[in-house]
């Protein structure tokens, strides 16, 4: 049983109230919203996670990109990630290793933290193949639904499949004028395979059978936006549009099997074009909650992405989009460390917190109203338990401290609040 097919039956789950709870609403809204697929709360069953919801009416939620690659392999790094992942509040965690022994790796990032995990299984599939056959585009279906079966009973809570990926979205991206083509590794594997053995993706004509897979475990299904662009020139256009197509009537498909499911977006948006693709996806998928990368608002500056990421995603969030994938300063440039992450999860939760106040959620205007009152008093130590980041504002503030104990640095006596407080005294 899934906790959709709960929900349309009208049982209100243990998860269903725990984010109820979580987020100050009744139970039996939060089911109906699971009921209809505009919240998912991916929570495998064979795994103890502490239940998360994601989509509309809640929160905006932010996930934390790990994993090793071909190049780094050290798991001791990988747990280090993740514990700085529950550090900093992150709500979801996605292993995307690519190196080592992607079974272990996965068991020692689950048994450090109890967030949703979710995983590409490609990516497993991809290396698998390779190792059997010496090329990943002569991946088989036994491997493929093999390997999700596997991660699903290993307790992965949402997996990443580009169902998307067709022969169809496949000949109009030949059609288009793209710089970059597919940025999607997933989505670059199934194209491959595509066009290799002029044969359909499997993720899509066996799209029945891997319900059932993930309906048996209660996966929540993320479908992949393999056709996302990989650079502002190539946002927006039709390869890109003609896959969301595409995933919008899988949307509809999970629904009706029962299955979990949210779609996954953007990508590298302009500014002015972010509201129109958060309402587009809104539209053809009826609701479902959005998952987008960024989006990263211009392409200059390499180092800097958690940046232009964070300035996208704010946008998105306010104009929709339910979880933000964070991204990390070493984006395009190399594999993040445990630092790249601390800065990727400040940024992206800046961003949800200023969607989330934009749209007037109750929550994260309280939290604005607590921090307002521990600076109006000075209550510096509040001030850093209140915070993002809770280290760094106290190390700047002792590495440059003020003659007046109430004040920073910056202004000392001259401060405006403590000048304001003589005028009330007067």
């Amino acid at each position: 049983m899934t906790q959709m097919i709960d929900a349309k039956n009208n049982i209100i789950t243990e998860e269903m109230k725990y984010v109820a709870k979580k987020e100050r609403l009744d139970p039996d809204k939060i089911r109906k919203l699971v009921s209809k697929g505009y919240v998912v709360i991916p929570k495998n069953i064979h795994r103890a996670t502490t239940p998360v919801g994601i989509g509309d009416n809640l929160r905006t939620k932010i996930n934390v990109n790990i994993g090793t690659s071909p190049d780094c392999v050290d798991i001791e790094m990988e747990i280090r990630k993740t514990k700085i992942a529950n550090k900093y509040g992150a709500d979801a965690i996605m292993d995307l290793s690519t190196g080592g022994d992607l079974s272990e790796i996965r068991k020692k990032i689950m048994e450090n933290t109890d967030l949703p995990i979710g995983t590409v299984p490609i990516y497993e599939i991809g290396v698998k193949s390779k190792k059997k056959y010496g090329s990943i585009i002569d991946m088989d279906e036994d491997i493929i639904f093999n390997t999700i079966e596997k991660q699903a009973k290993e307790g992965v809570d949402f997996m990443t499949l580009h169902c998307g990926i067709t022969r169809s979205t496949v000949d109009s991206l030949k059609k288009e004028d793209r710089i970059m083509g597919i940025v999607s590794r997933g989505g670059s594997f199934l194209a491959a395979y595509i066009v290799h053995h002029n044969r359909e993706n499997p993720l899509y004509s066996q799209f029945d059978y891997l319900l059932e897979i993930l309906k048996e475990h209660d996966v929540t299904l993320s479908l992949g936006d393999g056709m996302r662009p990989g650079c502002l020139w190539d946002n927006t256009d039709r390869p890109q549009i003609h896959e969301l197509i595409i995933l919008g009537e899988l949307v509809d498909r999970c629904r009706e099997a029962g299955v979990q499911v949210m779609v996954e977006g953007p990508g590298h948006v302009p500014l002015n074009n972010i509201e129109a693709n958060m309402r587009i996806e809104k539209s053809i998928c009826k609701n479902a909650p959005f998952y987008v990368l960024g989006p990263i608002v211009t392409d200059m500056a390499p180092g800097y992405d958690h940046i232009t990421s964070a300035i996208g995603g704010a946008i998105a969030g306010y104009a929709g989009a339910n979880f933000l994938c964070y991204v990390t300063p070493a984006e395009h440039v190399r594999l993040m460390n445990e630092e790249d992450v601390k800065e990727g999860i400040i940024a992206a939760k800046i961003a949800a917190q200023a969607a989330d106040v934009a749209k007037g959620n109750k929550i994260a205007w309280e939290m604005e109203k607590e921090m307002a009152i521990a600076r109006k008093n000075h209550l510096w130590d509040k001030q850093f338990q209140l915070a993002f980041d809770k280290e760094k504002p106290k190390k700047m503030r002792e590495e440059l401290p003020s003659s007046n104990e109430k004040a920073c640095s910056v202004c000392g006596d001259l401060c405006a609040l403590l000048i304001a407080e003589n005028i009330k005294k007067d």
